[in-house]
């Protein structure tokens, strides 16, 4: 009896990991059901009852809903990283002050440091040009997800700057989010 408990135990652990990983089948079921929803669409706008049309957009909604999703968790589980916890640090979209309570508790990963720059501090505002020195590949934050940053856009890097952090778009040098006292 304990051998299967044991075991049951065990393979409620594993499961949920080997089902979250979708596969291409799946996927491709998810774009069979989007198709057959839009045809029973049309053919309700060709029967021309409004409640049936309603209810027919309705499922095209949750099919299209069911297959972003599949397809996020498996564009998660084949590029994601997973922490201790087991959550994907990699892919989520952190808010704008998730940072915040996670520094209080982590102080050492936040903590300054020997750093200094070539130039003199600047407050650097929302909307500003600055020059390509600031924002060199030297001074890139290669991996924010670590300290719990917003996801940066296409062409946009987050860069340290002293104490503070700024999001630039490095193909035109604008800032585009700064957030100031970032490290201790």
């Amino acid at each position: 009896m304990r051998k299967l408990i044991i075991t049951a135990l065990m393979a409620a652990v594993a499961l949920p990991g080997v089902a979250s990983a979708q596969s291409q089948g799946e996927l491709r079921r998810d774009r069979q059901d989007i198709r057959e929803e839009r045809r029973e669409l049309r053919d309700a706008r060709q029967r021309g009852d409004r409640r049936d049309i309603r209810d027919e957009r309705g499922d095209l909604r949750e099919a299209r809903q069911e297959y972003r999703e599949d397809r996020r968790d498996r564009f998660q589980d084949r590029n994601g990283y997973q922490n201790r916890n087991g959550f994907n640090d990699r892919n989520r979209n952190w808010g704008r002050n998730d940072w915040q309570g996670y520094r209080n508790q982590n102080r050492a990963l936040y903590a300054r440091g020997n750093w200094r720059a070539p130039f003199r501090y600047n407050n650097f505002r929302v909307g500003g040009r600055i020059g390509p020195q600031f924002y060199g590949q030297r001074y890139w934050i290669n991996d924010p997800w670590r300290y719990r940053l917003p996801a940066a856009r296409v062409n946009s890097r987050w860069v340290r700057h002293y104490n503070d952090v700024v999001l630039v778009d490095y193909r035109r040098g604008i800032v585009l989010n700064t957030i100031r006292n970032f490290y201790w």
